[in-house]
């Protein structure tokens, strides 16, 4: 009964409608997740916020992350991703408007951390909602177009000061409500999921007995494919994502010579390729299988961006074209590749701690590398002193590829979860974790 209800959810044309549903609840809480950086200028002018205070309004969303993520994973395994999205959601929305109310300073502190916490949990809830809705075989091609309309959030914020000018005109307010605004779209896109995976029973209801209670030693018996795939996610965030949204442009202003604008040009293109090339990556990876040898090449691109930038005279456009391949193929296929190794009744908590380890990881790599270039003395007077900083970097990147390639083996021998062959059955391996 179980296998023909996942058989029936999984070749539904209502699971397309599910992942409009999840792409526009992740647009909307990407979107606000970083809406202090376009106004950061003006709490500095209007309020007189320092830029320790500016600073902690965004770094404050990652603390409920750490702490409650892989609890967050636990609730999904016990009330399914559906509720746990809309809880997220409620949660973001509350967040955002006291956010946006923003007076005195500890209110809006308060409102960005109530949302971190639904920031934290509600990644994880779409991705094992859409997981659940695809059969194996279409599950790296939705999780790419998923992927994709968050970056088209973070993409539109960005933005917003050109097509929302009028409201930056008037003040740091007026921006924050229409994140708060768009932040209820995505409640309302939750209600509809909630809604719409509610009248379709999920494979989870039919078991409930086998998730009746939280179960906290169960994260110590995952397959050696997950710690393996989990090293990978961890690491891979803990290269691309400090240096590309903390150190990329100073390093680019610094040490080859560009404006401000020109090097935020540069690293703006690794986002944009990420729109348009992840679903592509996804798609080859539903056709053609090898997602781990995929993994690995992608990760192999991340060291030779680093020996690219800081050893050749190329463009520096060179190192936006490798990082963008890398970074459109990477989470195309990791995130999916990763709902076909764990069994769908513990994918929640296998998200869960995957997501605490990479927020420690992001918070443990900014910090490293921020004190590597301040002992080197980094900065416009003294280009060499990033290279201390770039040789971390590079190193991280080389133990991401390892955990790849040794997830590769993995998969390539008797032990594989079907990584590596084309339009995975949906009926899951017996004895896989």
């Amino acid at each position: 009964m179980t296998t023909r209800i996942a058989d029936d959810r999984t070749t539904s044309p209502l699971r397309w409608g599910v992942l409009a549903l999840a792409a526009i609840a992740i647009f909307c809480s990407y979107y606000e997740s970083d809406a202090i950086g376009p106004i950061a200028d003006l709490l500095g002018r209007q309020r007189g916020f320092t830029q320790s205070q500016i600073g902690d309004l965004t770094a404050v969303i990652s603390l409920p992350n750490i702490l409650l993520a892989v609890f967050n994973g636990l609730l999904i395994d016990r009330y399914g991703p559906a509720r746990v999205t809309l809880w997220a959601a409620v949660i973001g929305f509350v967040g955002a408007v006291l956010t946006a109310i923003g007076t005195p300073y500890e209110l809006m502190w308060t409102g960005r951390l109530v949302f971190g916490v639904s920031e934290g949990a509600i990644f994880i809830s779409l991705v094992a909602g859409v997981a659940r809705w695809f059969s194996r075989s279409g599950i790296a091609l939705a999780t790419a177009i998923f992927l994709c309309l968050a970056r088209v959030g973070s993409f539109s914020l960005d933005t917003s000061p050109s097509w929302a000018r009028s409201l930056y005109d008037a003040g740091w307010q007026p921006p924050l409500w229409l994140g708060a605004a768009i932040t209820g779209a995505g409640l309302v896109a939750a209600v509809v999921f909630r809604l719409l995976d509610s009248a379709h029973a999920p494979p989870m209801s039919a078991r409930r007995g086998e998730s009746a209670h939280i179960n906290w030693r169960g994260i110590w018996k995952f397959d050696l494919s997950y710690w393996y795939i989990l090293g990978l996610h961890v690491l891979y965030a803990a290269v691309f994502f400090p240096f590309r949204q903390t150190y990329a442009i100073e390093y680019l202003q610094h040490v080859k010579g560009l404006t401000l604008q020109e090097a935020g040009n540069v690293n703006s293109g690794v986002f944009a390729a990420a729109v348009f090339a992840t679903p592509l990556f996804g798609l080859l990876a539903d056709r053609f299988g090898h997602r781990a040898m995929m993994l690995s090449l992608g990760t192999l691109l991340l060291p030779i961006t680093f020996i690219v930038l800081s050893l050749t005279n190329l463009t520096p456009w060179a190192s936006t074209v490798l990082m963008g391949v890398s970074f459109s193929l990477v989470p195309a296929i990791i995130w999916p590749a990763t709902t076909l190794i764990v069994e769908s009744r513990r994918l929640g908590t296998a998200l869960g701690v995957i997501t605490l380890l990479q927020n420690v990881g992001l918070w443990g790599s900014n910090r490293i590398a921020g004190w590597l270039a301040d002992e080197a003395g980094a900065g416009p007077a003294h280009p060499e002193g990033y290279a201390t900083m770039i040789w971390f970097f590079s190193l991280l990147s080389l133990a991401a590829l390892t955990s790849a390639l040794l997830l590769w083996q993995r998969e390539s021998g008797p032990h594989g979860h079907g990584l590596e062959i084309a339009r995975v059955s949906p009926a899951p391996r017996a004895g896989t974790a």
